[in-house]
């Protein structure tokens, strides 16, 4: 009972709100889409316009982003840094792409309260925002008036983990904090690059069907399936041959209350952008 007694006090300790706060799980692009304009790229103008809407009907104290591309092996961690910097996590690209800029605060008091919902996470100041989250939080919060931190991918945990742990997040919804899983459900780089190194853009076949599959497991809320992704369905493995990518949605999905609703923002043919890669995004909300 004492242990209940000292999870209650540490969710109880950020003041809550009239409306509990949407999910998310987002792609972040492709990093060679970083310089493009939202008139140029319809995904960017999406979460623009989700962003503004977003906004308007929530007081959105901070955001917490689950990103593909911060792992940590044997653990999780989460960036309690007041100004985390901003990483450019790529590598030979021309220099535009390093001349893009977006600052937002930290949000440390609430990063360390994660720390308490789930003592086996560990507070850093090592990390700060990598290209899987200032990609779509400069077109979702281009104003950089949120507060963001992000909690690292234990690379080496089972699925389940990490569904689990979203669910543990749980009240954080409620305490103004918007939890984004940032990723990617169709992602087998080695696939993509072999094409587009052609310049070749065409789709193998497969992405179709998997995502269509996708659609239908999230509606079913189907979770069982989802987070057994690479034995539940022929192209899982193939479609996310590691988990960094897919594994944020889990944590988006672990979120979801029974009364909430999820649709998705981008998806169906527009959201498969380019071979064996899929932008389907999804937002879970309270009816």
């Amino acid at each position: 009972m004492s242990s209940l007694n000292k999870f209650k006090k540490y969710t109880d300790s950020l003041p809550g709100q009239g409306k509990k706060m949407p999910v998310l799980f987002t792609s972040h692009g492709n990093p060679m889409d970083i310089i493009k304009t939202r008139e140029e790229r319809l995904f960017w103008e999406t979460l623009n316009k989700l962003g503004i809407k977003l906004q308007k009907e929530f007081e959105i104290k901070a955001a917490l982003v689950v990103s593909a591309h911060w792992c940590t092996n044997d653990e999780t961690l989460v960036n309690v840094s007041a100004n985390p910097k901003q990483i450019y996590d790529y590598y030979n690209f021309p220099k535009e792409y390093y001349d893009v800029r977006y600052t937002a605060p930290g949000a440390p008091e609430i990063a360390k309260e994660v720390t308490k919902l789930v003592p086996s996470v560990k507070p850093t100041t090592d990390w700060g925002l990598d290209h899987g989250a200032w990609p779509m939080l400069m077109h979702l919060f281009p104003e950089g008036k949120v507060p963001v931190f992000q909690m690292s991918i234990n690379y080496n945990a089972a699925p389940a983990y990490h569904y689990d742990l979203g669910k543990q997040l749980k009240s954080l919804r409620e305490k103004g904090v918007m939890i984004i899983g940032s990723g990617s459900m169709i992602h087998n780089i080695r696939l993509g690059m072999q094409k587009m190194m052609r310049n070749d853009a065409t789709l193998y076949g497969w992405e179709a069907e998997y995502d269509h599959w996708l659609q239908k497991q999230i509606e079913g809320r189907n979770f069982e399936a989802l987070i057994n992704y690479t034995t539940s369905h022929d192209y899982g493995e193939l479609a996310a041959p590691t988990p960094d990518h897919y594994v944020p949605s889990l944590y988006s999905l672990g979120l979801l209350e029974a009364k909430d609703e999820i649709s998705f923002f981008f998806g169906g043919e527009k959201s498969l952008t380019a071979p064996a890669f899929g932008e389907r995004s999804f937002i879970i909300d309270q009816v």
